[in-house]
């Protein structure tokens, strides 16, 4: 469902304090400016991928919210900004609601596509996943974590709400594109505990139903 404007609102999701591992990967893989441990963030996704550009413009004239990545794909846009100021942050999603029409429950629903646990990683698979990862490390034997979300934006509240529930690695996390994708790895118990803050985090998110058919396959 689109805006009076146009614009189809599929991710708008607030972090209220970004956990260590989260914010040192997206400095990692951000092309704007890094946020730090602590800072509050908004991430919005919409489609098409050039409005995020009207998006940007709005966030930066009416509050001091620094812009960590913006990315411009041809269906996708995605905006992730922050600030130490949970208030500015706020501002930042009521002032893109004011200008460009909308209101939280436009947002898509998140849909957990697929999760696994796989428990006592071996030498090898580890490798493979530490080879395309920008955060930690996955080391043999733990566990590994993998979640696919739809839209792609939740997976950084996933990744985050994880981090806060439990001591994991962040291996890495994709939150642009069709789909979001989290890997996440330490021990047995600790990554049972981030996979079901996660799922809880996801569930809790309200707003239109996600009937998409890029939802469903």
């Amino acid at each position: 469902m689109a805006t009076p404007r146009g614009i189809d609102l599929r991710t708008f999701t607030h972090i209220d304090i970004l956990q260590p591992q989260t914010a040192g990967f997206l400095g990692t893989v951000a092309q704007g400016y890094p946020p730090l441990e602590g800072d509050a963030a908004l991430f919005v996704e919409v489609s098409p991928g050039m409005d995020i550009n009207r998006v940007t413009d709005v966030v930066l004239k009416a509050t001091s919210c620094t812009p960590g990545m913006q990315i411009v794909e041809r269906r996708y846009g995605a905006l992730e900004l922050h600030h130490r100021d949970q208030g500015q942050v706020r501002a930042a999603g009521e002032a893109i609601q004011r200008e460009l029409g909308f209101t939280v429950q436009d947002r898509l629903k998140p849909k957990i596509m697929s999760e696994q646990i796989i428990r006592g990683v071996t030498g090898h698979h580890s490798l493979l996943v530490n080879r395309f990862r920008h955060g930690n490390l996955l080391r043999e034997t733990t566990s590994l974590y993998v979640l696919e979300v739809h839209p792609a934006g939740y997976a950084l509240l996933a990744t985050n709400e994880a981090e806060k529930a439990a001591q994991i690695d962040v291996l890495e996390f994709i939150s642009f594109g069709a789909f979001g994708r989290v890997y996440l790895g330490g021990g047995e118990a600790e990554i049972d505990e981030a996979a079901k803050a996660a799922i809880n985090a996801l569930r809790a998110v309200t707003g239109r139903e996600n009937n998409s058919n890029e939802a469903s396959g």
